[in-house]
């Protein structure tokens, strides 16, 4: 990894994903790791500049990074997720997700709701939910181990703040992280 050049951690609902870019300025070489696997190499490419897109994550997000020349043999190298620059990603998945983290039983579980669809996921796997109605909101039921577990979704009362979402872990609230 001689011409490692760039790395980035990404955020999906199922892990976090490391991206690293070698990017070899006098033979060409471009290769691309995601979580230490390589996913793209290409040796001798004349044109220095350009793009690399992939795929990253078990819900295959596309990833794609740029490559463009900023003076003489100095180079800047942008990722974009889903076609939006990283930062621009990673605001909007704070607000259209909610991600907790809790250890149990010895293990760390991460958690993450996406709110769009509901879909659970926990530890890089899509749970298996039950949705109920109840009194003041809805209830996403899902075990882990033998953990009863589930997110309690109420309206804020306020239309900027719009729905509150709570992880209840064995009927004891577990605070959310900041994404």
């Amino acid at each position: 990894m001689a011409d490692l050049v760039a790395v980035w951690d990404v955020a999906l609902s199922d892990g976090v994903h490391k991206i690293e870019f070698e990017h070899g300025t006098t033979s060409g070489k471009r290769v691309v790791y995601v979580d230490g696997k390589e996913e793209i190499r290409k040796d001798w490419m004349f044109k220095l500049v350009g793009r690399e897109t992939f795929c990253v994550g078990a819900a295959k997000t596309k990833a794609t990074i740029n490559i463009d020349a900023i003076s003489g043999f100095a180079y800047e190298y942008t990722l974009e997720i889903n076609g939006k620059s990283l930062k621009k990603y990673m605001e909007n998945r704070s607000k259209t997700t909610n991600t907790w983290v809790l250890h149990m039983d010895g293990e760390n579980f991460r958690i993450v709701l996406e709110k769009d669809t509901m879909d659970v996921w926990c530890n890089g796997k899509k749970l298996e939910t039950a949705g109920e109605f109840v009194d003041d909101g809805t209830e996403t039921h899902f075990s882990l181990g033998n953990h009863d577990c589930y997110i309690k979704a109420v309206s804020s009362g306020k239309r900027k703040e719009g729905i509150i979402h709570t992880l209840i872990v064995d009927n004891r609230e577990i605070p959310e992280i900041a994404s």
